[in-house]
C-alpha cells in the first residue's frame, strides 16, 4: 500500500476512533450532566459537541469546493446551550460525524495535494485534514476529562485503567509483532 493511501485509511481510524470515545464518555452521563459547566468560562459536553458539529458541517460541507468557513456558520451560538435532550445532542454530534466521513471516504491520493481554503487561507488537502485531527482530539480530550470528572468513581475507563499499564504491557508484548492501526485494538476495547 503506497503512503498516501495509508495516509488516508489511518485517518479514518483515527476519526472513527475518537468519535467513539467521545459516544462512550457521553454515554455514561446522564442527560442533566451534558448541560453542566464549572463556570461561566468553561464549556458544558453540550456547548463542546455542539462546536465540534458546528466546525465539522462548515469545514466538510463541499470540503473541495467551497471555503470551509460557511457564510451560514454562526461559530459564537455553538457555545449556548440549546439541546433540549442527550437525543438532540446526538443527533447533531451524527449529523457532524457523517458529513466528514462522506467527505473523507471518497477522497482519492490524488487530490490530497489540492487546495482548499478556510477562511480565504489556503491549505493542501492533507494540512485540512490534519487541521482537524488535531482540532477534534483536542475537544474530545476536554470532552471525556469532563465525563470524567462528572461520574467521579463511577467511571467507566476508555483506555488503560489506572495502575493497568503492567497488565497492559504484558498483553501486548506477548503477542507476535504485527502492523496495524493502534485504533483497531482500542476501538475493539470499546465496543
Amino acid at each position: 500500500m503506497e503512503a498516501d493511501s495509508q495516509f488516508l485509511e489511518s485517518v479514518k481510524k483515527q476519526f472513527l476512533y475518537y468519535k467513539t470515545l467521545g459516544e462512550k464518555a457521553i454515554d455514561q452521563l446522564e442527560d442533566e450532566q451534558l448541560f453542566i459547566a464549572a463556570n461561566e468560562d468553561t464549556n458544558s459536553i453540550a456547548q463542546i459537541v455542539k462546536h465540534l458539529s458546528g466546525n465539522m458541517l462548515s469545514r466538510w460541507t463541499d470540503f473541495l469546493t467551497s471555503d470551509g468557513e460557511k457564510e451560514w456558520r454562526n461559530r459564537d451560538d455553538e457555545f449556548v446551550d440549546t439541546y433540549q435532550s442527550k437525543e438532540e445532542l446526538l443527533d447533531s454530534w451524527n449529523k457532524g460525524w457523517d458529513c466528514l466521513f462522506q467527505a473523507i471516504n471518497p477522497l482519492k491520493t490524488e487530490q490530497l495535494s489540492d487546495i482548499i481554503y478556510i477562511r480565504n487561507e489556503g491549505h493542501s488537502v492533507v494540512e485540512a485534514i490534519n487541521r482537524q485531527l488535531a482540532h477534534y482530539p483536542y475537544h474530545i480530550g476536554q470532552l471525556v476529562f469532563y465525563a470524567k470528572m462528572l461520574k467521579k468513581t463511577e467511571w467507566e475507563s476508555l483506555s488503560i485503567p489506572k495502575n493497568k499499564s503492567v497488565d497492559y504491557n504484558s498483553e501486548k508484548f506477548s503477542k507476535e509483532k504485527s502492523i496495524r492501526n493502534f485504533t483497531e485494538h482500542e476501538l475493539d476495547k470499546l465496543k
